[in-house]
């Protein structure tokens, strides 16, 4: 950057300090949304170093402070009224959330934080720093998302072309290709429904779609083949969900998705009595990578029968040195694969999701899944032939069931270690 660029850069700096001084005042209380918009376009005129000098600041120096959090603590501790947990929580509270609400208030004020959110976790690993003032953020954010907030709209053809756009774009699990793609996902027989936040209409936030389905499906090429031939509506007997993808990483770790499940699954159940099953249709990310590194079979260790068969199965299939990838590469699929090599990746991968994804590093679907309550019903072999598909899980897909009156008792279940699941998966093991 030139010298002229830096005095720039470093008197708009300046500015953005002064709005947010001024915005954090008593008059700014009072009159928060003139100045918070101010903030706003402060923050807006910066380039990415400033930006990121800003979130250095609002870090260092609108903290709580320690020592006053200290003296109150003690003074709770010696007499725990409610008068003293009000005065810690208040003096606990980081200046910096109440700088978040303020600029909130002002037009566009929602969609400025989702933005510093999603530009500040690119920081995060390089900046550990910056950790607490992500986590003021998040917390704020989880409580202006709350699914109660959001509203639930089912898109379809006659959605704005934007709206329409962005589902292509954000499309993370089965990749929509182009408009004609598109048109035969918002079929009759499928669906896909988005949240919205009544500050951000026109941007749908998380969506799902749906396949309404005369039978449980094993395999997803059929749900996404855009020549497919849609199904008859007295047929629907089964509500498939096979794709779930976010829209706005500002909001990670902010929960949505399985709100959005359920609210759909109860709207789908409203609108069609004939459905009795609801199920997904799951990729199994990071199965081989799983494979491939030796998994520790401490996790096994009260199961000495599920070790036995972990252990003779992980021989079956072993790599002899080559990664999976070298593997495919090799020419390996699952039509060319031995029935002992099937027999073994089926029993690895039911013994990968029953037993270690209650624990850290578990697979995240199936931890989506599980811990929304859902069971794990079948695991499904050459489900998926994508070059994604078996880089990652061998072909292999899941069938989550979503029992709506075992979804309580399923999720208490999977909090205590245990994967509610069916006896075919059962039998893998």
């Amino acid at each position: 950057m030139s010298l002229l660029g830096k005095i720039v850069q470093s008197r708009q700096l300046s500015k953005a300090h002064l709005a947010i001084k001024r915005l954090m005042s008593e008059r700014g209380e009072s009159n928060s949304s003139s100045m918070a918009q101010d903030v706003i376009q402060q923050f807006q005129s910066l380039d990415e170093t400033g930006r990121a000098e800003l979130y250095t600041t609002l870090a260092e120096k609108y903290s709580p402070d320690a020592q006053a959090i200290l003296l109150a603590a003690q003074t709770y501790a010696d007499k725990p009224t409610a008068k003293n947990l009000i005065a810690l929580t208040k003096i606990s509270e980081s200046p910096r959330q109440e700088l978040l609400r303020r600029i909130n208030r002002a037009p566009g004020g929602t969609r400025a934080v989702v933005n510093m959110r999603r530009e500040l976790l690119k920081l995060l690993d390089k900046r550990p720093e910056l950790a607490a003032l992500d986590y003021d953020i998040r917390h704020l954010l989880s409580s202006w998302f709350n699914p109660g907030f959001l509203k639930m709209h089912q898109v379809d053809w006659r959605s704005p072309a934007h709206v329409l756009e962005k589902i292509i774009h954000h499309e993370a699990v089965h990749a929509i290709d182009g408009w004609d793609d598109l048109r035969r996902r918002l079929q009759p027989d499928r669906r896909c429904f988005a949240f919205f936040h009544p500050q951000l209409p026109d941007e749908p936030l998380i969506f799902v779609e749906v396949a309404l389905l005369a039978e449980i499906p094993d395999a997803i090429g059929p749900l996404v083949d855009k020549k497919s031939l849609p199904i008859e509506g007295s047929k629907f007997k089964v509500a498939c969900f096979y794709s779930i993808s976010n829209c706005e990483s500002g909001l990670r770790g902010v929960s949505l998705g399985n709100f959005l499940i359920k609210r759909v699954a109860d709207h789908l159940k409203a609108e069609l009595p004939s459905l009795k099953t609801f199920v997904t249709l799951s990729p199994i990310p990071g199965f081989t990578e799983w494979l491939a590194r030796t998994p520790d079979t401490t996790v096994l260790t009260n199961h000495p029968a599920v070790l036995i068969r972990f252990e003779k199965a992980l021989q079956t299939i072993s790599l002899k040195g080559k990664t999976w990838p070298q593997r495919l590469v090799d020419g390996w699929t699952p039509e060319s694969s031995t029935t002992l090599e099937r027999d073994a990746l089926n029993s690895l991968c039911a013994i990968y999701l029953l037993y270690y994804s209650p624990h850290r590093g578990g697979n995240s679907v199936a931890n989506f899944h599980l811990g929304n309550g859902a069971k794990l019903n079948r695991i499904n072999w050459a489900a998926d032939l994508s070059k994604k598909g078996l880089r990652e899980s061998a072909g292999l897909m899941v069938n989550y069931l979503y029992d709506l009156d075992e979804i309580e008792s399923n999720q208490e279940k999977f909090a205590k270690g245990e994967v509610a699941h069916a006896r075919a998966v059962a039998k893998l093991v």
